[in-house]
């Protein structure tokens, strides 16, 4: 087995920089137009950390629905039909 990285081409880094563009909200996508590759990966990772805190307040709050329910009564099972559960 080679250990020699394949290297990637500036066309590629181009392309994949543009997918990650296309990942963000309109609302930061306007502030990283044109902006360096840099730039983009730090907003991205200041989106993806916003969508953590966004799941874990969500968990949150549906942690403390469940408790107000009753385990068997009729939105409880549907809440664990839609999670899954």
């Amino acid at each position: 087995m080679s250990s020699r990285r394949s290297r990637i081409s500036d066309e590629e880094i181009n392309d994949l920089i543009s997918k990650l563009q296309a990942l963000l909200p309109e609302s930061r996508r306007r502030t990283t137009s044109r902006a360096s590759a840099a730039k983009l990966l730090k907003e991205m990772c200041g989106y993806i950390k916003s969508l953590h805190r966004e799941v874990d307040d969500l968990s949150e709050q549906l942690g403390g629905l469940m408790a107000t329910m009753e385990a068997d009564s009729p939105q409880a099972e549907i809440i664990r039909s839609i999670l899954g559960s």
